[in-house]
């Protein structure tokens, strides 16, 4: 099996840290904190490296801290290509207060990205043999909204699938070319779509809109504690996430999109790649800051799920 080749055009060092209560003006003191290697792609290539299979993530990376992100990488294991950009990487930070059992994220914007740096990663993604392709995070300054319109070409000429995992205008300039899988939550399909989908009837048929107007093959809708629908031109599936103690919110659609890939690479069934994204993305909330999905979670909660699913 080729390794699925994820993209990250804007990723983080992410930081996170407990604090007892946080108040303006103050020192806030913190502890536990923790470093990992951050952004959409890079998540989805450290889950599915996590849960055996083959990942390379390709990713634009610069300044200091683009050396840290780049040892982090060789850290975790997973296969990476940065490709150097003259701006320097972000640092994310996410803490949680004890007090209120509330989660504060701080995410900078990133730097911007010239027309030579995009170039110099469309060439490196041409080089490449792959038969699947995460597009996973926000685009960074410099980049036009369609700017993925370029990845998808690419794709389409190797012959491989691609999943998109994006947002806002990035999301609806990219489904305008078609791919094989797109993974909205459920707030980002409503600013898709332009209205609120109270229930999951609703949420079904706006998921088939897509499909029938040849804008992804598969959509599956990730709901939070409400778990998750997936449907194709054939099926519609859903599953309940499982009442679980979550210590994060950091991870859970990176993982939920890696473990669904991972699962259609391996064969597996449309009902199957559902209860295995949603085992991966309920996982991910067990682990405190952005430290992601591990193996024997995913495991025990897929054996937990996989009799749970029912057509949606």
């Amino acid at each position: 099996m080729k390794p699925i080749v994820t993209l990250t055009l804007n990723p983080t060092i992410d930081g996170s840290a407990s604090a007892k209560a946080i108040r303006p003006l103050r020192k806030i003191r913190t502890t536990d904190e923790r470093y990992q290697p951050g952004g959409g792609g890079i998540n989805v290539a450290r889950v599915i490296h996590e849960l055996g299979g083959g990942a390379h993530a390709v990713y634009l990376v610069g300044g200091p801290t683009g050396k840290i992100l780049d040892e982090m990488m060789a850290v975790e294991g997973v296969h990476a290509q940065p490709i150097p950009i003259a701006g320097t990487t972000r640092i994310a930070h996410t803490v949680f207060e004890r007090v209120s059992g509330m989660e504060y994220r701080f995410v900078p914007e990133g730097p911007e990205i010239s027309g030579d740096e995009w170039k110099s990663c469309l060439n490196a993604l041409t080089s490449l043999d792959f038969d699947y392709i995460v597009i996973s995070g926000s685009l960074p300054r410099g980049l036009s909204d369609d700017a993925y319109h370029g990845v998808v070409e690419i794709a389409s000429r190797k012959g491989a699938r691609v999943v998109l995992d994006t947002s806002g205008p990035a999301l609806r300039a990219t489904l305008d070319r078609g791919v094989f899988l797109v993974k909205p939550s459920l707030g980002e399909l409503e600013g898709l779509i332009g209205r609120k989908l109270p229930d999951p009837n609703a949420q079904k048929k706006a998921a088939q809109e897509l499909v029938k107007a040849g804008d992804a093959e598969i959509v599956a809708v990730t709901c939070g504690r409400d778990g998750a629908v997936i449907v194709s031109k054939d099926a519609a599936w859903r599953v309940a996430a499982p009442p679980v103690v979550a210590e994060t919110a950091v991870g859970a659609g990176d993982s939920f999109a890696a473990a669904a890939t991972l699962a259609f690479c391996q064969g597996r069934s449309l009902e199957q790649a559902l209860v295995f994204g949603v085992a991966a993305g309920t996982a991910a909330v067990l682990s405190p800051g952005a430290a992601l999905c591990r193996s024997e979670d995913v495991d025990r909660l897929y054996l937990a799920l996989r009799d749970q699913a029912q057509t949606a």
